[in-house]
């Protein structure tokens, strides 16, 4: 069933077209309508369902208990969707909406039954630039309580682009990614959280024995680095290991499988090059760095993962999923001892940008489509 109740939109600020478009930032465009009907792939037959529509470049996804659903938009509004309804929830903080920034991974506590605490991150301003920021909430009924500042990805820098910003838990932990914000050297200096993953408690302090705590060189948040943009990751439900993806420059989006303080090579190496061509430095492997696990060359702009758990598709038990903006699809990956083996394409010819996925309690994959008339739209077996 689609709802959809518009609410009042909120001051959107955008950068450049061509710069938001080539990193996979924003859209320019409203979203493609979904296929009609029946849609016939390798392992499954599927039809597309419209959830939602109406939403004003949606970022991430996240299921309560009650069947509702939490929407980040990145211009600020988070919404809690119900039966024939959607709800703003008050209480957001003051998020800067600039270029590929905002209000963006939203994610729900491990014990969020008991204790109703929310994370999300966001883009905020201060000391003349931007920086990713992870903040905890208390969620009562359409309000957010008690909300903490965890973490801020410093040093804030000037403009608008790579803010990371996924958050997945592991272990008792949190790990968040923060994108290098543009600054490719960042990505390589330790002394920053710029093109960094980043371990923490649940409570926002940093853990004894991340891999970097006693250098005084580094930040002791650093659970590995050399990233550009990261804005897929999920933990594999069999091997617990970390699964990272991240936008590449021209070419070279990579899939990375994490390791406590290793380097994953941006930008000393990469499959990618220079917007305009020209390569800069060479491709994996280099001796110091982890070369990625899969790689898009050419890019075709990932964000948002996850692996399928569930009985609507039986066929499709522990392959990958990654939305496209670029080049506009959901990647199917399948793998055999934590390897890529296969790759499908699916929903290519429907010209829709998907921002995030997810796997829902009901089995069925959910797809946001980004734009400013974006959808909450899900995979269900064919009827």
């Amino acid at each position: 069933m689609t709802f959809f109740r518009r609410l009042p939109p909120r001051r959107f600020t955008a950068g450049t077209v061509f710069w938001a478009l080539a990193l996979g930032g924003i859209s320019a465009c409203t979203a493609a309508e979904p296929p009609d009907g029946m849609v016939s792939s390798e392992q499954a037959n599927f039809q597309v369902e419209t959830v939602a529509e109406g939403l004003n470049q949606p970022w991430s996804l996240a299921f309560l208990p009650d069947g509702d659903r939490l929407v980040t938009e990145r211009g600020g509004r988070l919404l809690r969707l119900s039966d024939g309804e959607a709800r703003a929830i008050e209480g957001v903080p003051e998020v800067a909406t600039v270029n590929q920034g905002g209000l963006l991974d939203v994610v729900l506590h491990p014990a969020f039954a008991d204790n109703r605490l929310i994370y999300f991150c966001y883009a905020a301003a201060a000391d003349g630039g931007y920086a990713t920021r992870l903040a905890r909430a208390r969620l009562t009924d359409d309000r957010l309580a008690d909300l903490e500042v965890l973490f801020t990805a410093e040093p804030y820098v000037r403009g608008g682009r790579h803010f990371g910003s996924r958050i997945v838990f592991r272990d008792g932990y949190l790990f968040l990614t923060a994108g290098e914000r543009g600054n490719r050297e960042h990505a390589q200096q330790l002394d920053k959280y710029h093109g960094k993953l980043i371990r923490l408690t649940l409570d926002g302090d940093i853990p004894d024995d991340n891999p970097f705590v006693g250098d005084s060189d580094a930040r002791p948040g650093i659970y590995s680095y050399g990233h550009r943009n990261p804005q897929g990751m999920i933990v594999h439900p069999d091997t617990g290991d970390i699964w990272l993806h991240e936008h590449g420059p021209q070419g070279g989006d990579e899939i990375n499988r994490i390791r406590a303080g290793a380097n994953y090579g941006w930008p000393v190496a990469t499959f990618g090059e220079n917007y305009g061509g020209g390569r800069f430095a060479p491709e994996p492997p280099l001796e110091g760095t982890v070369s990625p696990v899969h790689h898009w060359t050419p890019s075709i702009a990932p964000s948002g993962m996850a692996f399928y758990q569930g009985d609507a598709f039986p066929a499709w038990q522990g392959d990958l999923f990654a939305g496209a903006l670029k080049l506009t699809h959901l990647a199917r990956l399948e793998l055999e001892d934590g390897e890529v083996v296969a790759e499908e394409r699916l929903l290519d010819d429907t010209g829709m940008r998907i921002r995030d996925v997810r796997v829902g309690p009901d089995g069925y994959v959910y797809l946001l489509t980004d734009g400013s008339d974006g959808r909450l739209l899900r995979l269900v077996p064919a009827s």
